[in-house]
């Protein structure tokens, strides 16, 4: 039968898979070593991994068969034969919406519990709605562009054109179907990928005209491109630990027609007065290394895979790094503290250490609920430094 073809290869793939490496990432690796798999095969084996990824931790007293039945009938409107072949009773269900089907399950295993789907729930931040997050995850995230104002229309009119759902998120955003590929339709530099929650927290950068800033950890330099966007005449410094992700930044930036910048690779968990002692900033963007446990709707494999030991580490981290900072900041002058985590250690915990420690006080910061917008969701606090 197809089912057990199919199911043996999800089997397999799951067998060799230790959340070492993103599922994205692991994937094609895998089919690359295992051309025998046709495309169909490769495409219900991902299908069925991300599936069963979504259902976190609910239900494992199930075999994994069963938990992928379960967690492919919540995740899709189309059949799948491993829902078929486990419960024929859910066929006729398949295209209800998401609570319904929610519903369902809960009459149908006693056990479901909706917060076993996300492990550490009690850390999360207090303003989250932990019904509307959890089941954000059986639903894949958008994916979102960043498009300048004045070219908006023209671009929904491509990608319409070309049949491809688009919808206008933000005067500057729009939102498509995860998976779209824009390389054939769209030109190099007319636009950027970038989430739509990453996107608001420009509205806390408000650059002025001839500022100095810092992102000081640039990473593929979203943020930095976000801010150049709002105020083109801005001095920018990047800088990152890593060589690669700079050498990256300067492909994305010529494309963006970034010229006046400047890039440095640091540590910032050392001191750098030897190399940034002259350096003062009007800005500094602090988009800090964290858990990612905002975006896991995108990398459902951290629901199984991830260890609550890392959510004090990334917070040390965090407070180590501002603290480092924030001495290159001029006095009156903001820093924006950014992570894409939805655990309040690293959010509004950190923000308060930074309050008792340092000479900042807070403007305003916000958790943005991305679960509410098929987007990530993410932190974001305007500190200003004591004059």
């Amino acid at each position: 039968m197809r089912a057990d073809h199919q199911l043996r290869a999800f089997e397999q793939i799951l067998n060799s898979y230790d959340g070492s490496l993103p599922l994205h990432r692991f994937l094609p690796g895998y089919f690359k070593q295992n051309k025998q798999m046709g495309s169909s095969d490769r495409r219900w084996a991902t299908r069925h991994l991300y599936s069963l990824f979504r259902l976190g931790k609910a239900l494992t007293q199930l075999s994994n068969e069963q938990r992928l039945a379960v967690a492919d009938f919540l995740c899709h409107d189309t059949l799948s034969l491993i829902v078929e072949k486990n419960y024929p009773e859910l066929k006729a269900l398949i295209t209800l919406s998401l609570i319904e089907k929610l519903k369902i399950v809960k009459e149908k295993f006693s056990d479901f519990v909706l917060e076993d789907v996300y492990p550490l729930h009690d850390k999360l931040s207090a303003e989250i709605d932990k019904a509307e997050f959890f089941t954000s995850f059986f639903k894949q995230p958008d994916l979102f562009i960043r498009v300048s104002a004045n070219e908006i229309n023209e671009t929904i009119a491509k990608l319409e054109t070309e049949n491809i759902p688009v919808q206008k998120a933000l005067e500057t955003a729009l939102a498509l179907p995860n998976g779209t590929k824009l390389e054939a339709i769209l030109s190099e530099g007319s636009y950027q990928v970038q989430d739509l929650s990453s996107q608001y927290t420009g509205n806390y950068f408000q650059p002025k005209k001839w500022d100095k800033w810092w992102d000081c950890c640039a990473a593929s330099g979203g943020k930095t491109l976000l801010l150049h966007s709002l105020e083109p005449g801005i001095e920018l410094l990047v800088s990152d630990l890593r060589e690669t992700v700079l050498l990256n930044l300067d492909e994305r930036f010529r494309l963006a027609g970034i010229k006046k910048y400047h890039k440095k690779e640091l540590d910032l968990l050392k001191n750098n007065d030897q190399i940034l002692h002259h350096y003062q900033f009007d800005g500094i963007i602090l988009d800090a290394p964290c858990t990612g446990s905002g975006t896991w709707g995108r990398t459902p494999e951290m629901l199984t895979f991830f260890e609550e030991r890392k959510i004090n580490q990334f917070a040390a981290m965090q407070k180590a790094i501002a603290t480092n900072v924030v001495k290159y900041l001029k006095p009156g002058k903001p820093l924006i503290y950014i992570t894409c985590s939805a655990f309040a250690e690293e959010n509004e915990d950190v923000v308060h250490h930074l309050l008792d420690t340092l000479p900042l006080k807070l403007e305003k910061m916000e958790l943005i609920k991305g679960y509410e917008h098929k987007a990530d969701t993410m932190f974001v606090a305007r500190l200003i430094k004591d004059e």
